[in-house]
């Protein structure tokens, strides 16, 4: 049961005056602090300057409905519960609010009994919520370091072992972020060349002038500052592999150079005439269309088809579907660990937000946000209010997107003299105008009376 001794608050939402006075009245005697709105932005003031409990809000409501504020209090503050009320009941109504979020649902006309036991069951579910958490995800078996149950993983996964059993070279596609040196790393250690070097290289990272010699070696006296010879990253990964990362990164005449070791399985070293034969698989990845650059003529053709002997396309993680909770289950696990902290739980809200977002950073911004999660969430749960507040929903974010530019420009210039107290010299320093544009604009929106236009 909830603690009625902490007075728990609430924030009655409607746009019927009447509605809010009745509701108002019928709470506070029985002994709960409330607050009330009669829109969704007020309402939403409210719960960013003060501790609620729980929202009831009406259904029916202008510009942005109270189901945008039952996903927006889900997606953006953890201790606080939501009922919605209505007088326009449906059965359809009552499945879509309680998916989003609302916990209890209430059909107008309704009794002083029904709303007191409706707000009761809610606030002691919050209370049940404030003592426990949900429980992780039991992660499966891990093949080749790589965590994915969803199709597209499992194909990529035997395109990795098929890739394994051969010894042709592979390019790896895909947006950056997805885990290209991942799915190199497992056709190298799944290959007959396990036991020698795997060595990656970030083509992108080198500048040209200094990747050759990074590849291929020097000898002494080559160019500036080589005082003595040193071999290069080839000479490093002979028997084993060499992954190229970003090679679509590399110029024109570093691709001859590439080509030739395709061909010839020779390399030269940077100011020697003797060729030297290396036995080095190499693997290859680009986030770019190379195709598309070969059209272009700034990626060699003969290159192109030489790389392209086995594709693996990886997906974005967008695309993978559940594979995005077992991510998270993973990374929270390792980076708890690392911690020497428990295992932090993901509530249900929370896995959804992470479900339905983008990730246009792919597996890699996946990782960086659960550990910042674990580092700053306090206690062993993550709630959605605790995730980046890009990813969670806003009941205001696409408010008002059918409105006039001018229309926009009035409201902002009207917020300001608000907040300025009608001063119209401070408002116009904010603004960058001067006074006499100020006037002008606020002539001609007719925002203020005539009369209120003077200084």
């Amino acid at each position: 049961m909830s603690k009625k001794s902490e007075k728990e608050r609430i924030l009655v939402v409607d746009d019927s005056a009447p509605t809010l006075e009745v509701l108002q009245r019928n709470l506070t005697a029985e002994g709960y602090q409330v607050l009330t709105a009669s829109s969704v932005a007020m309402a939403i003031e409210l719960l960013e300057a003060n501790k609620v409990d729980l929202v009831i809000t009406d259904f029916k409501m202008p510009k942005v409905s109270g189901m945008d504020l039952v996903r927006h209090v889900r997606e953006n503050f953890r201790d606080t519960e939501v009922m919605m009320i209505t007088g326009y009941p449906s059965i359809e109504g009552a499945v879509k609010a309680i998916k989003t979020g609302a916990e209890e649902y209430l059909s107008k006309p309704f009794t002083d009994e029904e709303l007191s036991s409706a707000v009761r069951r809610a606030l002691d579910k919050l209370y049940v919520q404030r003592c426990g958490g949900v429980s992780g995800t039991q992660l499966p078996v891990i093949p080749h370091g790589l965590l994915g149950e969803s199709e597209a993983m499992r194909k990529i996964i035997q395109a990795i072992m098929k890739a394994a059993t051969t010894s042709a070279t592979v390019l790896i596609t895909g947006e950056s972020g997805t885990g290209k040196e991942l799915v190199a790393r497992a056709v190298h250690y799944g290959s007959e060349r396990s036991s020698a070097p795997f060595v990656p290289v970030n083509c992108g990272g080198i500048p040209d002038g200094l990747l050759e010699s990074e590849l291929f070696g020097h000898v002494k006296g080559a160019f500036t500052g080589a005082t003595e010879s040193r071999a290069g990253l080839f000479h490093a990964a002979d028997g084993g592999t060499i992954f190229l990362d970003e090679v679509g990164e590399t110029s024109t005449s570093m691709q001859v150079k590439l080509l030739r070791v395709l061909e010839c399985k020779e390399i030269c070293m940077v100011g020697s005439n003797r060729a030297r034969k290396v036995d080095v698989r190499i693997l290859a990845a680009t986030n770019k269309d190379l195709l598309g650059l070969v059209r272009k003529g700034s990626f060699r053709k003969d290159l192109f088809y030489r790389l392209n002997v086995i594709t693996i396309a990886l997906p974005p993680l967008r695309e993978r579907g559940n594979d995005i909770l077992l991510l998270t289950t993973h990374f929270a696990q390792r980076f708890a660990a690392e911690l020497g902290r428990p295992q932090p739980h993901f509530s249900e809200r929370a896995m959804a937000v992470l479900r339905k977002y983008d990730w246009p950073g792919n597996v890699r911004e996946l990782e960086n946000v659960v550990q910042r999660l674990v580092l700053m969430t306090d206690g062993d749960r993550i709630d959605a209010p605790d995730l980046p507040r890009l990813m969670r929903f806003s009941a205001l974010k696409h408010a008002g997107l059918d409105r006039t530019l001018a229309e926009v420009e009035a409201e902002y210039i009207n917020n300001v003299l608000a907040n300025v107290r009608g001063n119209k010299t401070r408002a116009a320093e904010i603004l960058g105008i001067d006074r006499k544009t100020l006037r002008e604009k606020l002539r001609g929106s007719l925002m203020v009376p005539e009369h209120s236009l003077g200084d």
